[in-house]
């Protein structure tokens, strides 16, 4: 963990965008977590009706501060170890226990940790939502202590409860009295939290006695001026655990799909998983190619992408995730700002274990130079390595413009410098009319050239390289435990002296 605090944060006048505050949302199963953050957003931009399976993030403005708010799958409960001993026991004696057993984590299963980092640089507030619907034992309380604890240390001076329901108590019955009457361990969760907690309605609409969002916010402003304006970072070396678990739990389920494929695909299984990565100059039309593929309105076109955004949709059978990234130079890879290459990074980074296809957007209305076309090769070859090629497609935009002409008229007329970048590629390609998101029949047809481009690859996904930031933190990780077992030897032979 990492206690930071920035311009935007301590109120410098040199900041350039209103102050932020990050919520990350975190509960168990049937908490409520997605109606609160939509409470907290002021409109219903989380599908409420679902199980939230993948970390979202929203926007809203209060009272002119930028509010960044982040939804996540529920954590999981923990076994009982009595439970899982009277299982073994009814097992042992071939009988059948009244009580399911628990399934097995989801290989699809997302960590606190992804909610953290689409806040970055990380949550001011960590919100606990509990339902006061909900019994609250000594199960779900361990499941909390082991969410939190997957974020590293120090998340409990960030942390809130936050409850929700509380139009389902009796009339007159306050939070307080719920608290108190629940028992020892939502007592003890409310004291680890520092006695911080707020209590939601999320029936009740807005009205001008709705006070109960601002209320929240004035206390999470106490919270961060007690933590001297300062937010939670996750560990790095947590994140690179949780990275490489993910990416082995990947190989194991390709392998698993690989003896699996032809049979779903006879009985008719479930969707194909596509996962894309956006990339391109700025003003090409990123964003709204993604709306285009997904069949809607998802992400912001028009104005200049800051952050990567992902966003997912059921797609000619296939389950598409998409994230759009910030725009490159069109000149120069040095012009390009670190912030914004690092976010070209991170968007494949959300896209765990990594993308299938790297999608690289390119109008049909501008020419390519041989300039141009060296600092596109370059982008990727530096963000993503020398094999990132393998795995991009050129995917033209504004291809209303063509008319009637073909593509591969275009890509004759467009010169050697647009046909040695489609050689780069492999000569995968495929044109767009972004303008009419969902009716552009050309989407399935460019699903299928990605398949076809998957197939190409064994059927695997692209895993990036690591940034030279991990290399680093990897050799003094290394060379840290070295010298802590040297010591610890030292230790030893003096006490047997």
């Amino acid at each position: 963990m990492a206690a930071v605090s920035s311009a935007s944060d301590t109120g410098d006048p040199r900041a350039r965008h209103p102050p932020e505050r990050r919520l990350l949302l975190l509960g168990g199963p049937r908490s409520g977590k997605t109606s609160t953050a939509n409470t907290i957003l002021g409109d219903e931009v989380f599908d409420g009706g679902t199980e939230t399976t993948h970390s979202n993030v929203g926007h809203t403005e209060i009272y002119g501060r930028r509010v960044t708010v982040v939804d996540t799958p529920p954590w999981a409960i923990p076994a009982d170890p009595a439970d899982d001993a009277e299982a073994d026991n009814n097992d042992n004696a071939g009988a059948e226990s009244d009580s399911p057993r628990r399934p097995p984590p989801s290989l699809d299963s997302e960590g606190p940790c992804m909610g953290a980092i689409l806040c970055p640089p990380g949550p001011h507030a960590i919100l606990l939502v509990v339902s006061v619907t909900q019994p609250f034992t000594e199960t779900e309380r361990r499941a909390a202590e082991e969410q939190l604890s997957a974020l590293g240390g120090g998340t409990w001076r960030y942390s809130m409860v936050l409850f929700t329901g509380i139009d389902k108590l009796p009339k007159g019955f306050f939070i307080e009295e719920h608290i108190a009457n629940t028992g020892e361990a939502l007592q003890w969760l409310v004291e680890r939290c520092g006695s911080r907690y707020h209590a939601f309605d999320n029936t009740r609409k807005e009205t001008e006695e709705n006070t109960q969002v601002p209320e929240l916010m004035e206390k999470v402003e106490e919270m961060i001026t007690d933590n001297q304006g300062w937010y939670f970072e996750v560990n790095e070396l947590i994140l690179l655990e949780e990275e490489q678990a993910r990416r082995a739990l990947e190989e194991e389920r390709m392998r698993m799909e690989e003896h699996a494929r032809q049979r779903e695909q006879m009985i008719g299984g479930p969707p194909r998983e596509l996962r894309l990565l956006l990339l391109g100059w700025k003003g090409v039309g990123k964003s709204s190619v993604g709306n285009c593929i997904l069949g809607r309105r998802y992400f912001e076109s028009g104005q200049e992408t800051e952050l990567c955004l992902r966003r997912q949709a059921l797609v000619s059978g296939r389950r598409v995730t998409i994230v759009d990234t910030p725009g490159w130079d069109w000149f120069s890879v040095r012009r390009t700002p670190k912030r914004i290459r690092q976010e070209s990074q991170r968007g494949a980074a959300l896209l765990r274990p990594g993308p299938h296809t790297l999608l690289l957007v390119l109008p049909v209305v501008s020419s390519l130079t041989a300039r141009k076309r060296r600092t596109l090769v370059a982008h990727i070859e530096t963000l993503f390595g020398d094999s990132a090629c393998l795995h991009t497609m050129v995917l033209f935009s504004c291809g209303d413009w063509l008319g009637r002409t073909p593509i591969e008229e275009h890509i004759l007329r467009g010169g050697r410098e647009l046909q040695r970048l489609l050689e780069y590629c492999g000569n995968y390609y495929h044109v767009l009319d972004s303008k009419t998101p969902g009716k552009d029949r050309s989407v399935s047809v460019l699903l299928d050239k990605i398949e076809e481009m998957i197939r190409e690859n064994g059927d695997k996904a692209f895993l990036p390289i690591q940034t030279e930031w991990c290399k680093s933190f990897f050799s003094i990780y290394f060379a840290t435990i070295a010298n802590v077992q040297w010591l610890l030897s030292r230790v030893a032979v003096e006490k047997h002296i």
